[in-house]
């Protein structure tokens, strides 16, 4: 008797013991740990989904990051089982940072393509010329880079990056609040919807709290950073908020370096600079340095979504796809996109119930965000607005400030709205 119950534990539960113990290991932590869409690992083969994205890819800077991400997800809902049955068909267009170019390539995706919305569309241009259409056509856009003013004060937009304006007063009021800065330079693009808008908003803010802001605008397509680094040291600032793209950023902080001023002002910045590869390119002179609002949270941070977003850009993604902020954007923008769509009818997918179903969207929780997301009523759109302070240092980007909301009068309508509608609640 002893001799089986020994055969039985040793030969037959305890290998099964040690597989399930197996499986509890590899297993996802929980249902927000898979990959994406059904997860069933069936590839889609019903009539596709066309969905379109306009970014600005190639000009002063490569805004397509979001872009990128939504169609790495897309790649991997269209593997495991697609929206019911029915595979997303995902088309991008580049409006090379031109408005004629951005109206063409819209126009071409909305009326001759028909796609039903546009997901993770980023540019400093698009939406200004854009916005417009997209109310005509009725058809919802959820964008992951959005720059301009109209992204975010159009009906029919709604982005999961903060834009300009909150990623840049987020940086300002973490510096009045821990570095004493009283005078603030605001240097961005000449761009009436970007760069004067956004300056425009952190200056107001400054200045209504007994502080001082002022505007230090250049044309993106002809610029001598040198002369626009000591145009921002005339203005008598201690604090200088460099509030471009990456690409132009790092230039400006070189010509600023080449000026040995470094160590002579306080340097903030909004999300862009917080990119891979920024602390090797500044290198050791700015160690420690540049201050940067981020808008969604660390990309190392872990949590199931965070985990999932690199699972999916390494697996069905690219090498070269970016791995930064607008990056993780486009990612929770495919997947709200993707998670409101399976909970329609597959037969019933069109521009209409597309739209209908996005606008309703509420409270939607992930952990690459502070705050819970909505698209929303009314004109005006900007769910995301609570970011996180990071400096760039030692090679990477230790967090100097968990999440905290950005406050003042542009956000005060936008957080009523919320309370009024429930937007962000349980």
């Amino acid at each position: 008797m002893t001799n089986d119950r020994e055969f039985l534990v040793r030969r037959l539960w305890l290998p099964l013991l040690a597989a399930v113990l197996a499986i509890a290991a590899t297993a996802p932590a929980s249902a927000a740990d898979k990959l994406c869409g059904l997860g069933n690992g069936q590839k889609a083969t019903g009539t596709p989904i066309l969905v379109g994205s306009v970014v600005g890819r190639t000009g002063p800077d490569d805004f397509s990051a979001g872009a990128r991400a939504a169609q790495a997800y897309f790649n991997c809902v269209n593997e495991n089982g697609g929206i019911n049955g029915r595979p997303i068909e995902y088309l991008v267009e580049d409006d090379q940072w031109n408005p004629e170019v951005a109206g063409q390539v819209a126009t071409k995706l909305v009326k001759d393509r028909g796609v039903v919305a546009l997901v993770g569309n980023g540019s400093f241009v698009e939406m200004t010329v854009n916005a417009k259409l997209y109310l005509d056509e009725d058809v919802a856009v959820i964008a992951s880079a959005c720059a301009v003013r109209e992204c975010f004060e159009a009906r029919n937009i709604a982005s999961t990056n903060q834009g300009p304006v909150p990623s840049n007063l987020g940086a300002v009021q973490w510096a009045v609040k821990n570095l004493g800065s009283k005078s603030i330079a605001c240097v961005a693009l000449n761009i009436p919807s970007n760069g004067v808008w956004s300056c425009d908003l952190t200056d107001q803010w400054l200045n209504d709290n007994g502080f001082k802001g002022t505007p230090v605008l250049f044309d993106p397509g002809a610029a001598d950073l040198t002369s626009v680094v000591l145009q921002a040291a005339a203005t008598g600032a201690d604090t200088i908020l460099i509030s471009l793209p990456a690409n132009l950023g790092i230039a400006f902080l070189k010509a600023a370096q080449e000026q040995g001023l470094g160590d002579k002002y306080k340097w903030i910045a909004p999300t862009p600079l917080y990119k891979a590869g920024v602390p090797e390119a500044l290198g050791a002179y700015w160690n420690g340095k540049v201050h940067v609002n981020i808008e969604l949270v660390p990309w190392d941070r872990g949590g199931p979504d965070a985990r999932r977003w690199l699972a999916v850009m390494d697996k069905y993604g690219h090498k070269d796809d970016p791995r930064d902020t607008f990056s993780q954007a486009g990612f929770v923008s495919a997947n709200i996109f993707v998670d409101t769509l399976l909970k329609l009818d597959p037969k019933t997918i069109d521009r209409k119930t597309v739209t209908a179903a996005l606008k309703a969207v509420r409270n939607y929780r992930t952990d690459l965000l502070c705050a819970p997301w909505y698209f929303g009523p009314g004109d005006r759109h900007q769910a995301n607005h609570a970011g996180m302070m990071i400096v760039i240092k030692d090679g990477g980007f230790p967090v100097e400030a968990e999440c905290y909301d950005v406050v003042g009068k542009y956000f005060d309508p936008i957080v009523a709205l919320e309370k009024e509608q429930h937007l962000v609640g349980d």
